[in-house]
C-alpha cells in the first residue's frame, strides 16, 4: 500500500477496562477475564465489563434523556468513540467519517421488546429506531457533533476490520482525510447465548481458561462470548502522534463447505493474508494476532492457512512462522468488535516490545523485536480481513 495511513488514536471498552495502561497490565497477568455469570436462567462463562464500567454506562444514560432508550452496544460505542477522538485531538471543526459496525446490533433491546410483544401484542414507540443497526454510527455522530459521512454495517465477526477496510478505501480515494472506525457488541443475552449453544460451539468447561483459543489439541469447542467496543482514528500520511501505520490490507470470501464454517485450510485467510502482505518479505512479519475463536475447526483451519502462506509452498523455501497469539482466551469472542480489539493487542505489543503468549499453548521462539504484526478476522459467511501493521 503506497499511501501511508496512520492510526493516531485507539480506544476500547471491554472486560479489560477502558485505559490503555490498565489494559496492558491485564494482558501481562496472563489470566482470563472470563467468569461465570447468570444469563437468563443459565449460569455460563462470559467476559463481561466490570461493575466500574457498568457505572460509567449508567452515568452516560443519566447524562441525557435521549440516551436512556439506547442499547448497550450503542452506549459502549459512544464511550469508546469519545475517548478515541479526544486522544487524536480531533474537534468539532474537523470533518471526519464514521464507520462503526456490530455483528448483532441491539441484542438486549431487541430481545426485551420482542418479549413484550409476545406478552402484550404491543411494542414501545422507540422499539424500531433503537434496534436498527444504523443506530451505532448515527448516535455516535450525534454525540460527537460530527458532520462527515456515517456508515453502520454488519459483516458478522469481521465487522470491525471491514470498518477499517472501508475507512482505508475512503482515505485512499481522497474523499476525506480522517476516519473513525470500529465495532461495538453487547451480546451477553439469553437468546444470543442460546444460538451459540445450539451450534454446539459454546464452552461448557469450568476451568481457569474456559476458552481454549489457539489450543490445537482440544477435543471440544470452547468459544465464549465477551462484550465491548473498540475504535481507531485513521489519518492520511505520516503523523507525529501515530501509534502505528497500516502497511497492507487484504480481504476475501470463502466458498463455504457448510453454512457456518470456513474451509478446511481457510482459503479466505490465505487470500486475505497474501493480499495484505503483498510484496512484504515474510521474514519481516514478527507476529500474527489470530482470529482463533476457540472452536476446533476455526482455530485449526486458520493455523493451516498461516502454514500455507508462510511455509515452503510460497516458493521461497521454508520460512519460520511468525509468533502466533490471540486474545479470545482472555476476553472471549466479542463478535463485531473483536477485530479492532485484536488490533489493540497488536499495537500494544509493538509499543511495549513484548509478545503476549497464550498461557496454555507451548511457548514459541521469540523475535528480537516486534515491528510488523498481521491481524486476522473472519466470521460466519467466510468474510475474512487481514491487516498488516507496522511500528
Amino acid at each position: 500500500m503506497k499511501q501511508k495511513i496512520a492510526i493516531t488514536a485507539l480506544s476500547s471498552f471491554s472486560s479489560l477496562g477502558n485505559q490503555s495502561e490498565l489494559i496492558w497490565n491485564e494482558y501481562l497477568k496472563g489470566t482470563s477475564m472470563i467468569s461465570e455469570k447468570k444469563i437468563g436462567d443459565k449460569t455460563i462463562p462470559v467476559a463481561a465489563i466490570s461493575k466500574e464500567l457498568q457505572e460509567v454506562v449508567s452515568q452516560l444514560k443519566a447524562s441525557d434523556n435521549k440516551y436512556k432508550a439506547l442499547d448497550n452496544s450503542v452506549l459502549y460505542g459512544i464511550l469508546a468513540s469519545r475517548d478515541a477522538v479526544k486522544k487524536a485531538g480531533w474537534n468539532s471543526d474537523d470533518i471526519f467519517g464514521i464507520n462503526i459496525g456490530s455483528s448483532r446490533g441491539a441484542t438486549e433491546l431487541f430481545e426485551k421488546h420482542h418479549q413484550e410483544f409476545i406478552e402484550t401484542g404491543k411494542t414501545p414507540t422507540l422499539a424500531s429506531p433503537t434496534t436498527t443497526l444504523g443506530n451505532i454510527s448515527s448516535w455516535i455522530a450525534h454525540d460527537l457533533k460530527a458532520t462527515g459521512p456515517e456508515v453502520s454495517h454488519s459483516i458478522t465477526c469481521s465487522t470491525a476490520l471491514h470498518a477499517l477496510l472501508n475507512g482505508v478505501a475512503w482515505l485512499r480515494a481522497g474523499m476525506i482525510d480522517k476516519f473513525l472506525v470500529g465495532g461495538s457488541e453487547a451480546p451477553l443475552t439469553p437468546f444470543t447465548i442460546a444460538q451459540m449453544q445450539a451450534l454446539k460451539i459454546y464452552s461448557n468447561v469450568a476451568s481457569d481458561f474456559p476458552c481454549r483459543s489457539f489450543d490445537l489439541e482440544k477435543t471440544k469447542n470452547s468459544m465464549v462470548l465477551g462484550e465491548g467496543a473498540a475504535m481507531l482514528c485513521l489519518e492520511m500520511g505520516e503523523k507525529e502522534n501515530a501509534l502505528a501505520y497500516i502497511e497492507g490490507i487484504g480481504y476475501a470470501t470463502d466458498i463455504l463447505e457448510h453454512s457456518i464454517s470456513i474451509s478446511t485450510e481457510a482459503d479466505c485467510f490465505q487470500k486475505s493474508m497474501k493480499m495484505a502482505l503483498e510484496n512484504t518479505d515474510l521474514s519481516e512479519v514478527d507476529a500474527i494476532v489470530m482470529h482463533a475463536p476457540g472452536t476446533i475447526q476455526g482455530d485449526l483451519s486458520e493455523y493451516k492457512a498461516i502454514q500455507k502462506v508462510f511455509g515452503p509452498s510460497t516458493g521461497s523455501g521454508q520460512v519460520e512462522l511468525p509468533m502466533l497469539t490471540t486474545n479470545k482466551w482472555k476476553i472471549g469472542h466479542t463478535f463485531g468488535s473483536s477485530g479492532i480489539l485484536s488490533v489493540e493487542l497488536a499495537v500494544l505489543m509493538m509499543q511495549h516490545q513484548k509478545f503476549i503468549h497464550v498461557p496454555f499453548v507451548k511457548a514459541q521462539k521469540e523475535r528480537k523485536q516486534i515491528k510488523k504484526v498481521l491481524v486476522n478476522a473472519v466470521g460466519f459467511g467466510g468474510n475474512a480481513v487481514s491487516v498488516l501493521l507496522t511500528k
